[in-house]
This record gives structure tokens, C-alpha cells and sequence, in this order.
């Protein structure tokens, strides 16, 4: 008999029931847990469980929060959302409950490792009929699913056989790395920007240090953190110090923030989750009156593709920012798609609608040229 159950914390599912699920992750159970330490203002965690008999054959983190549609957009569409907004203030916030994470990179639902591939769909099933039933106990009629690979049928299938309506979402950048060197990298690019990046590295840099500890920077770290946020045209949510410090601390050798240092003044930081296989980059933060004297992005670009290199890591994620710039840099990129439905048939109707106008691929030629590419 299958059974659903939705949780406030991660630590209601045992740590080794959860990383079953999710074999490799390094956004794992004690990432989540980090997670709720840092307490981000705003959002609400829940975390799905589907039982066979009594045993966990399938989990998903999701969350509750009041959503802007047009948090992924910029330019022009993000000019007009504005003064809609202005105009009917709420019109475009809507209470949220969503399966996966402001924080993570993509949604994933994690299978019990003896469950085949033939019963996910229907697993998935359970899991947003699970959703639906724990956002109508908190009143939400917005449920989506975010950030789910379009490459992943078992999604498109069960989203689908529920009547959600679907659009592009983020993707996200990802730089394979099959090269002996940083200059065998740099050979592999457009010759423009190969030059230019030669240019770059010649001049003087500033100091790096790799941390696992940043306590005693914390304060600089944040100011670097909210220097950035507030250049940023697309934002979600707004990390706290606690987010930092229990990263580092909760994963231990998974994760690391790299420091960049002008003689005594930080001027830039890049929180990084890495293993064996792949290097994930979190955020970068940077002083942005140094930024160009320093030339601090591509810095912090090429120091993560050295190390890489020289770790034998074979592939850097490097998230849903930034895509003319990675463009540039031969990133590919991983397509991913939002699901949703509005309990409300009237509500829903309006966001078929409105989805036509306020979607990332209409905002940004390279987040389209991105987005093609997937």
C-alpha cells in the first residue's frame, strides 16, 4: 500500500534513508540540514516522503513562500512587471508552494536505490499528489515544480498527466573540463576571447585563499554578498551569514569559500561545493570598484577551471547567471523547466496567460541563446 507523509524538517527522514536516494548528491541530507540552520527569511521548508508498505521508496524537498512571477525576468519584461506592479500592487505575487529548492541546483525527486526505473513516474505521482494535499492544509493554490531537468521524461510525464502548464526555466551553465592544462582551455575558446583572457592573467591579480572557516570575515563576506544582490537583476532569495558558515561547517571537505584578497581588503568571494567529480559553483561576490582593475569574474573563473585541472575534477557547475559571459567561456548548458498549476480555474487561466509575456527566453537574448541551446 502506498502511503504519503510531508515533514518541516529534513531531520524527521534518517540521514542514510535520504542520501540513498539521492546516491552522489552533494546537495545532500546534511546540506538541507545547513539549510534550515541558516534560517533564510521567508521561506517555509517541507520535505515529501512516499512509503510502500512502511518503506521510504521516494523523498523530494519543496518549499512555501510568496512568489514573484516575474522573478526570472529582466530587461524590458522586468521594466513592464514593474509597472504593473506599481499600478495593482500583488498582482504578480502569489503565495508558492514548489517542489525543490530556492538553494539547490535543480529539482530532484530521489528514488530508494532498489526501485526501478520503470515505477518513477509513477512514484512522482505520489509525490505531487503529496503537494497538492499539504499546500491545500496551508491555504496555497499555486503548486509547481522548479527547476526540473527537461531532459528528465519521468517529470515531463507525471506533471503533465496532472494538468500542469509548463515554460523554460534557468538553465544552468556547465563547463566540461577534458583539458591538461588552463592554456589547453583557453586554446579550445573563440580567439577574441582567448586573447583577451591571456591579457587578463598577465596582469597583477589579486591574492587567493582558500577557507573552510570565514569567521573572522564574515562581516566583509556579507557586504561583498549584499553589494551583489542588490546589482543583481534576477533574485529569489536572500542568503543569510548563518547560510555560510553552516555550509562550510555541515559538509566539511565538500565545500569551500575562496577569498580575494587586495593587500589587507577583501574584494571578492566564491562559495564553492566540490567533490571528485564536479566542482559547483554557489555564489560570487565581488567589490565591484575593484572588479575592473582586477578583472575579479574572470579571476574567480579561471582560478575554479585551475583547480579543476589540476584535481582531475571533470566538470564545473557554474549556475543560471551570467550567460553572455558563458557564452563566451564554451559553457554548455543544462535546460531546465517549471511546472504549475493553480487550484483556482480562473487563476489558472490568467497564468497560461501571463506566462505567454513574463518568461525568461523574452527578457534576455543570451538567456534565450542559453535556453536554445537546451
Amino acid at each position: 500500500m502506498i502511503t504519503t507523509q510531508a515533514f518541516p524538517t529534513v531531520r524527521a527522514l534518517a540521514r542514510s534513508a535520504w542520501n540513498d536516494c539521492f546516491p552522489g548528491a552533494l546537495e545532500d541530507w546534511d546540506y538541507y540540514v545547513a539549510v534550515e540552520t541558516a534560517a533564510i527569511a521567508d521561506f517555509q521548508w517541507r520535505y515529501l516522503a512516499v512509503y510502500d508498505n512502511g518503506t521510504l521508496v521516494a523523498v523530494a524537498a519543496a518549499f512555501i513562500t510568496h512568489y514573484r512571477l516575474d522573478t526570472t525576468v529582466s530587461g524590458a519584461g522586468k521594466q513592464l512587471a514593474e509597472r504593473l506592479e506599481r499600478l495593482w500592487p500583488g498582482l504578480l505575487q502569489l503565495g508558492l508552494y514548489a517542489l525543490g529548492s530556492p538553494v539547490a541546483e535543480r529539482c530532484d525527486a530521489g528514488f530508494a536505490s532498489h526501485i526501478p526505473e520503470s515505477r518513477r513516474e509513477r512514484l512522482l505521482t505520489h509525490l505531487l499528489q503529496a503537494a497538492r494535499e499539504d499546500a491545500d492544509a496551508f491555504g496555497i493554490g499555486l503548486l509547481a515544480v522548479k527547476d526540473a531537468p527537461s531532459n528528465d521524461a519521468h517529470w515531463a510525464g507525471s506533471c503533465h498527466a496532472a494538468g500542469f502548464q509548463q515554460m523554460p526555466s534557468l538553465p544552468t551553465g556547465v563547463l566540461p573540463l577534458p583539458y591538461g592544462s588552463v592554456d589547453a582551455y583557453l586554446g579550445s575558446l573563440g580567439k577574441s576571447t582567448r586573447k583577451d583572457l591571456r591579457r587578463k592573467l598577465r596582469a597583477p591579480g589579486p591574492r587567493v585563499e582558500w577557507r573552510r572557516n570565514i569567521d573572522d570575515v564574515l562581516p566583509e563576506v556579507m557586504r561583498l554578498y549584499e553589494a551583489t544582490l542588490a546589482r543583481a537583476e534576477l533574485q529569489f532569495e536572500r542568503l543569510p551569514p548563518d547560510y555560510f558558515t553552516a555550509v562550510l561547517e555541515r559538509l566539511e571537505q565538500r565545500a569551500v569559500c575562496v577569498l580575494y584578497w587586495v593587500d589587507e581588503q577583501l574584494v571578492a568571494f566564491n562559495l564553492i561545493l566540490l567533490d571528485e567529480h564536479r566542482l559547483v559553483d554557489k555564489f560570487f561576490g565581488h567589490d565591484v570598484e575593484f572588479s575592473r582593475d582586477y578583472n575579479l569574474y574572470f579571476r574567480s573563473w579561471l582560478t575554479n577551471v585551475d583547480y579543476c585541472i589540476a584535481h582531475n575534477i571533470a566538470l564545473y557547475e557554474c549556475g543560471q547567471a551570467g550567460y553572455a559571459s558563458k557564452l563566451r567561456l564554451g559553457c554548455e548548458f543544462q535546460g531546465n523547466q517549471v511546472f504549475f498549476r493553480h487550484r483556482n480555474r480562473l487563476v489558472n487561466g490568467l497564468l497560461k496567460l501571463v506566462k505567454l509575456f513574463i518568461r525568461p527566453d523574452r527578457s534576455d537574448p543570451a538567456m534565450a541563446a542559453a535556453i536554445s541551446e537546451t
